[in-house]
C-alpha cells in the first residue's frame, strides 16, 4: 500500500478502475490512507453513487456492486 500512502497528499482528482469483487476492499483502503471523509463518485452500470468513502463503504456492503467500476476521489484540500 506504499502507492496509496504516496497518494494521500495528492491535490489532483484521482481516478481508479476496480472490479466489483474488490470494490469494498479498495474503498476501505482508500478510507484508511486518504481519510474516511474524502469525497468520491462511483459510477456503476450507468448509476452514479456519490458520497464520502464511509458512506460508499456502507452502500456497497449492503448493495452488491456489478460490472466495471470507475472511482473518482477528490484530491486533498489545501
Amino acid at each position: 500500500m506504499t502507492r496509496l500512502k504516496g497518494l494521500a497528499e495528492e491535490r489532483r482528482t484521482m481516478v481508479f478502475y476496480e472490479s466489483p469483487h474488490r470494490l469494498v476492499k479498495a474503498l476501505t483502503q482508500f478510507a484508511e490512507y486518504f481519510g474516511s471523509e474524502r469525497q468520491e463518485i462511483s459510477k456503476i452500470h450507468e448509476e452514479t453513487v456519490r458520497g464520502t468513502l464511509t458512506e460508499l463503504i456502507e452502500h456497497f456492503t449492503a448493495n452488491e456492486p456489478r460490472g466495471e467500476i470507475v472511482i473518482v476521489v477528490a484530491g486533498i484540500d489545501d
